[in-house]
């Protein structure tokens, strides 16, 4: 599997990833002829080898013949689906667009089919997006990952006027994903490069375990005081039996007041909003109050819900939160045949090639109660399946 991970040394932006796409390997004649297929007129194309305060790089820019300062929603669509782009890059642009729009509208308190996309419906921006696309595929890229985002401060004029940075639309479209603040006086990451890495990337964190086989450097326009570029590494892991690093939440709290009956219903919540483990720990807290140390395990997207669940069930008043990396074995599921059923078997690929197959808890358990037989029967009846 071929995966791609973009380190953001100064943020992000559209032209900077399509850069660090070319840098890294993609051809530009082959990106000027996949956009040709998005049959959007008005625009060139250049690409130039540049220096970002010592790292060389490349440059692209979008030079735009005539300037169209908003378009639409329906019409950026229209212009999509009416192109000759495949369908899984029809399906992934217009979603993207349909985002950005949501959360234009959410900004300015206007519906989805009023709302102007001012720069975002530019036809720089639609490059862009499709070319990012575009360029990942054509470098058959399978899974992307990415550094947390610095942001900067300070002020941009945009079509309102003056503009706080971070922008509202970067802000809105990076809920949930891991930020850093610097104190550069500059706009990091843009709204497209917020939009595109939030739809892209599967994970924001360190870099994943891979075998790198290339490595991009996309730079953006301004001088600033550290390399203004963001580095693209790509790189291939093994599919089938290698162990995929993933970086995740983990949220923690003690709790030394709480009516012990209430950590079966909040166990069964944590999980039904999308935590990955939950453990409860007894431990010993100041003034040697006896308590219990609740640690969830999660997803980065459905930190900010479970850590809700937290404080709505529980009277802690602070949650503390971390960045993980876990390290977890490939898994691949098969259903066997027992006597007494159907049991789905969870199978864990070693990084030998060995597999190590474990019969699921749930239906060995459920199986057990309608036959009235031993679990110990049905978890053996179900080894004995699998090894025939």
């Amino acid at each position: 599997m071929k995966i791609a991970y973009f380190d953001c040394i100064s943020g992000a932006s559209g032209d900077m990833i399509l850069g660090a796409l070319v840098d890294a390997g993609l051809s530009f004649e082959r990106l000027q002829s996949d956009l040709a297929l998005l049959g959007l007129d008005g625009y060139k194309l250049k690409s130039q080898p540049v220096v970002k305060n010592g790292f060389k790089a490349t440059k692209v820019d979008i030079v735009v013949k005539e300037d169209v300062p908003e378009r639409h929603l329906a019409e950026i669509l229209a212009i999509v689906e009416n192109s000759q782009l495949s369908g899984e890059i029809k399906g992934r642009a217009t979603a993207l667009f349909t985002h950005l729009a949501e959360v234009e509208a959410g900004i300015h308190g206007t519906s989805l089919d009023q709302v102007h996309l001012h720069e975002l419906g530019g036809i720089d921006t639609m490059v862009d997006v499709v070319g990012a696309f575009l360029g990942l595929q054509s470098l058959g890229i399978e899974k992307v990952y990415a550094s947390p985002l610095p942001l900067g401060r300070g002020f941009i004029r945009g079509a309102h006027g003056q503009i706080p940075l971070p922008s509202p639309a970067t802000l809105a479209l990076l809920k949930g994903i891991p930020v850093v603040g610097t104190e550069l006086n500059f706009e990091l990451v843009t709204p497209t490069g917020a939009a595109l890495l939030t739809a892209l990337a599967e994970s924001f964190g360190p870099i994943p375990a891979m075998t790198l086989t290339a490595v991009g450097y996309g730079a953006g326009g301004r001088d600033l005081p550290i390399p203004n570029v963001i580095r693209l590494l790509l790189g291939e892991i093994n599919s089938t039996n290698a162990a995929v690093t993933e970086t995740l939440v983990t949220l923690e709290t003690n709790i030394d007041d709480l009516n012990p009956q209430v950590y079966d219903y909040l166990m069964e919540r944590l999980f039904q909003n999308g935590a990955l483990d939950v453990t409860l720990t007894p431990v010993q807290m100041k003034k040697n109050r006896p308590a219990v140390q609740i640690w969830v395990l999660c997803r980065q997207s459905q930190a900010a819900e479970l850590e809700a669940v937290l404080f709505a069930e529980t009277s802690t008043l602070g949650v503390r939160r971390a960045l993980v990396e876990r390290h977890a074995l490939e898994r691949s599921f098969q259903t066997v045949e027992t006597p007494y059923g159907s049991v789905q078997v969870k199978i864990a690929h070693l990084e030998d090639g060995r597999t190590r197959p474990a019969p699921e808890y749930e239906d060995c358990k459920k199986l057990a109660q309608e036959m009235g037989v031993p679990l110990w029967e049905v978890f053996r009846a179900a080894q004995n399946a699998l090894n025939t």
